[in-house]
């Protein structure tokens, strides 16, 4: 990965493709999960595709003390900026969601439109609660433990097989980036807020995306799937079938024509 310099943080990253740019904010501990979506023909074909690992993960900066939300979605305008995108559509998955919503309100004017993949929002304090025994379970076990058990409530039980062969090296690798999740990201996500106050000025187009079986996984995907679709005024919901939470490794393919169906409809103004 390239890796660019801003302001003395550094962000490890990808850029490859030429058209209107779309660019990928990965969510928890798995910094390459959009790795198998981005080498899809319906991407690949006509958009300049930027991949990049945020900080506290591999080959980006490391930092102490809690990463905010809005850190985060500083990091990606900065990147934006060394990278000269002045406007883009916007994906991101589970924490990543939360991550794009909150540069799409800090910086609207980069922002043509924005994909949620199960976006990290809405959780209220059970959420938060169920994330916090995380962390005091990774201090007491170990990462590698606390992680499988992570993956499996979202991926599915039979999550490994499929990781390990799609993404190889993954799963070691969200072990060595676990303290950024756990000691650091997970207390700046307990101190942010996302109400239908500040969905209501999300007004770019907005993709929902479901996995079809993640509520079954896991209500809480379904609640915060139905709660965006009552709550952002420009919004389009859809399911795609057979897959959940893990959905950019268990069908790359259908994700990628989900997302350039969208996209198309929305052509970034120049």
């Amino acid at each position: 990965m390239s890796r660019a310099v801003l302001d003395g943080l550094t962000l490890a990253y990808e850029r490859a493709g030429s058209g209107d740019p779309i660019v990928f904010i990965h969510g928890a501990l798995i910094a390459d999960v959009f790795r198998p979506l981005v080498t899809e023909s319906a991407l690949a074909s006509g958009h300049e595709l930027v991949v990049y690992h945020r900080r506290g993960y591999t080959g980006s900066t490391h930092a102490a003390g809690a990463l905010t939300v809005a850190q985060h979605a500083g990091g990606c305008r900065a990147l934006l900026r060394h990278l000269g995108i002045e406007r883009t559509h916007m994906v991101g998955h589970s924490y990543g969601g939360a991550v794009a919503l909150q540069l799409a309100l800090d910086s609207p004017e980069l922002i043509e439109s924005l994909a949620l993949l199960e976006p990290a929002v809405f959780g209220g304090q059970a959420y938060l609660d169920a994330l916090s025994k995380g962390q005091e379970r990774s201090r007491r076990e170990g990462a590698e433990v606390v992680i499988d058990d992570f993956l499996k409530m979202r991926f599915g039980a039979d999550y490994r097989p499929r990781l390990d062969r799609v993404l190889p090296g993954s799963f070691a690798q969200a072990v060595v980036d676990a303290p950024t999740w756990f000691e650091q990201e997970i207390p700046g996500l307990g101190a942010w807020t996302f109400n239908e106050d500040e969905a209501q000025r999300i007004t770019q187009p907005v993709l929902a995306v479901l996995g079809g079986e993640s509520d079954t996984l896991w209500p809480r995907f379904g609640e915060t799937h139905r709660r965006l679709l009552s709550s952002l005024p420009n919004v389009e919901g859809v399911v795609i079938a057979g897959v959940n939470h893990g959905m950019l490794v268990q069908d790359p393919a259908a994700v990628a024509s989900t997302l350039a169906t969208f996209f198309r409809r929305h052509p970034i103004s120049r």
